[in-house]
């Protein structure tokens, strides 16, 4: 017991060796990252709330402010992982729920700010590899050591290139880009298939039912991931159905499978899905707009 005791360090001392320390940590972060990385929980509360707003005009007009706080931070805390991750999220929601289907050059703008966030997190949760220039090859050996942490630095980077490139199918050599794409996706797939609501499967159901076979697509393959991302979401989430009716019923030539899908979107409460009813409330938005063209199609 004597031996022990003496081994500890006085409480005077301890308490002195304890701030020491605390001040050198701090010392390290500049006044600006202290605030940003203290106000970061406001963030998470932020976008819980913009998710469950049912106005969507409030939420189109309250996400730019947002969305140039979250670069603000970034300036003082441009290596933050979190940040990172935050403006590639609120860039990719924001171009989707509001620009993309009345202005695809911006879109396609808002698109690649949101790539060139999301890939940055890359390197800083170790992997060496470019996800525009790298081949899918060196991409799937580098993604190998991955593990569930690193599924959101994956994911973003990989759905905010796939937009970008689904905006700019002119570029060849943006679209020769979405093998990358696809690599990373399915690497997320494995780790966990459930992130963000299941939208990997909605990228794969969009990936194998927007296609001809001929052309690489599978609608059975298709089916199978839109199924699995209605049974993650407990069918509350009217994006798989808006995804569904676009990009596999029409590419069958199913018209009645695209109107009933779309009708009941329309139709669906509004306090479905409480959590997400932002998205929900724009599936609504978008799902009109596509029922005006159903006589174009079929």
């Amino acid at each position: 017991m004597d031996i022990q005791r003496n081994t500890l360090l006085p409480a005077p001392l301890a308490r002195a060796t304890g701030l020491i320390v605390s001040l050198l940590l701090l010392a390290g972060c500049s006044t600006g990252q202290m605030v940003v990385r203290g106000s970061q929980t406001i963030l998470d509360s932020g976008v819980i709330a913009m998710n469950s707003e049912t106005d969507l005009e409030l939420a189109r007009t309250a996400m730019p402010a947002n969305l140039k706080l979250i670069e603000g931070m970034l300036l003082e805390d441009p290596g933050n992982i979190e940040l990172l991750l935050f403006a590639a999220q609120g860039f990719y929601g924001y171009s989707y729920g509001f620009i993309e289907s009345e202005d695809t050059d911006r879109a396609g703008a808002l698109y690649r700010r949101c790539f060139e966030y999301a890939r940055q997190t890359l390197p800083l949760r170790g992997f060496d590899f470019d996800p525009e220039i790298s081949s899918p090859d060196d991409i799937r050996a580098a993604l190998a050591s991955a593990d569930k942490k690193d599924v959101p630095a994956i994911f973003w980077t990989a759905s905010c290139q796939g937009k970008w490139i689904d905006m700019n199918r002119d570029k060849v050599a943006g679209f020769a880009g979405l093998g990358n794409v696809e690599v990373m996706m399915q690497r997320v797939l494995e780790l966990d298939d459930s992130y963000f609501h299941g939208a990997t499967h909605l990228f794969f159901g969009v990936f194998y039912g927007g296609r001809a076979p001929m052309l690489g697509g599978d609608f059975a393959r298709a089916e199978q991931h839109f199924e699995r991302a209605a049974e993650i979401n407990d069918n509350k989430l009217l994006l798989v159905d808006l995804m569904h009716a676009e990009f596999l019923d029409r590419q069958q030539l199913n018209r009645d499978g695209f109107h009933q899908r779309l009708t009941g979107i329309l139709e669906a409460p509004d306090d479905l899905y409480p959590e997400m009813a932002l998205i929900n409330g724009i599936s609504k938005q978008k799902a009109g707009l596509l029922l005006e063209h159903e006589d174009d199609w079929f």
